[in-house]
This record gives C-alpha cells, sequence and structure tokens, in this order.
C-alpha cells in the first residue's frame, strides 16, 4: 500500500500556557515529526542556519510571497515579517511525514482559513491563576503586562470551539501523551484509511 500523506498538526494557546516546552518535548518522544520552519526577514543570529532554523527572506522575498499564497499564516512583529511557508509544508505532508505548528492563536486561526483540512489542537492551562503564576514566573513581565495577557488569554481560550482538541497543560509529560494520542487517532480515521485499502483491494 502507498505510504499515507502525512497531517498537520498546530498546536496553538495563550501566551505563558507552556507551548514550547511541550512542543520540545513533543519532538523528543516523537522524533519522526517534522516542525515546520517558519520564514522571517529578520537577520540570521549566530549559529541559526537557513532551512533549519528559519528560512531567511528579503522583504521583498516575503512580500511577493504574500501577494502569491505562498504563506498559510503571517505577521509583522517590531518591524520584521514572520510567516508560514505553504510550500514546505506541502512538500513534507507529501513525503508521508506528520508536521508540527506551534504558534499563537491568532495565527492558527489564519492557518485554518487556508489549510482546514489541518488538525488543531488548544493548549490550555489549568486555570488563570496558574497561567498568571506561570507568566509571572518568567521574571521579565510586569505587573500591567501580566494583565494585559490574561486579558488576551480569556478571549483567546473563549476560541477554543474553534479547535478539534483541547489538551490542558498541567503535567508537560500527561500533555505530551494526551497529544501522541491525538496523532495516533488521527491517523486511525477511516477517511485517511479507506482510500488506501480500496487502491489495495482494486489494483489486485
Amino acid at each position: 500500500m502507498e505510504p499515507q500523506r502525512g497531517i498537520l498538526f498546530v498546536l496553538s494557546g495563550p501566551s505563558g500556557v507552556g507551548k514550547g516546552t511541550v512542543c520540545a518535548e513533543l519532538r523528543r518522544q516523537v522524533p519522526e515529526l517534522v516542525y515546520s520552519v517558519s520564514a522571517t526577514t529578520r537577520a540570521p543570529r549566530e549559529g541559526e542556519r537557513e532551512g533549519i532554523n528559519y528560512f531567511f527572506k528579503s522583504r521583498e522575498e516575503f512580500e511577493n510571497m504574500i501577494r502569491n499564497n505562498q504563506l498559510l499564516e503571517w505577521a509583522e512583529y517590531v518591524g520584521n515579517y514572520y510567516g508560514t511557508p505553504r510550500q514546505f509544508v506541502e512538500d513534507t505532508l507529501e513525503q508521508g511525514k506528520d508536521v508540527i505548528l506551534e504558534i499563537e492563536v491568532q495565527g492558527a486561526l489564519q492557518v485554518k482559513e487556508k489549510f482546514p483540512e489541518g488538525v488543531f489542537i488548544f493548549l490550555a492551562p489549568p486555570d488563570l491563576e496558574e497561567l498568571r503564576n506561570r507568566i509571572k514566573g518568567r521574571g521579565t513581565e510586569t505587573d500591567e503586562t501580566i494583565n494585559n495577557r490574561l486579558e488576551a488569554a480569556k478571549k483567546e481560550i473563549d476560541m477554543m470551539d474553534r479547535y478539534h482538541y483541547v489538551v490542558v497543560n498541567d503535567r508537560v509529560e500527561l500533555a505530551v501523551q494526551q497529544i501522541e494520542a491525538i496523532i495516533t487517532a488521527e491517523h486511525l480515521k477511516k477517511e485517511r484509511q479507506i482510500s488506501r485499502f480500496k487502491n489495495w483491494i482494486h489494483s489486485t
């Protein structure tokens, strides 16, 4: 039987919920999962490599990608563009590999509009008090910034009905186990399996 096309998994949630930590541990546990490489117009930092950390683009190149619908999502931050190239995701999925995209909520909803066949996972905090403690624990935020982030988090949590799954990040290892279970379940869905078996039946 031909290999299954890979699946795009989009992991997002409010700032401070632990997306980066969960995604890093998930990639350690599931090394075959391909991390989606973003494009950016910012200059490479020491040690960063083209196609590994980012696809580094000029402003003109990036704006051409926007015009030609070559990005699943994009945003401008502190004078530089950042975005998810569609071609990298498509090519990787065609090779039968799964892709994980870790992103903020607004970006995830942009991706869903352009790539509705993706699987969207909302990473939620156990409660808002715990989220406040995590943001505060960074030691880099003022009280005003913390309060702004919590207000934004409330609005983002209100959008979780736009996702396919909700995973509560109470303990990282448990959240990772639950996401692994989602990956397995998605591959076993009849919609993904049926065409493979039909091709096999008709070719014998």
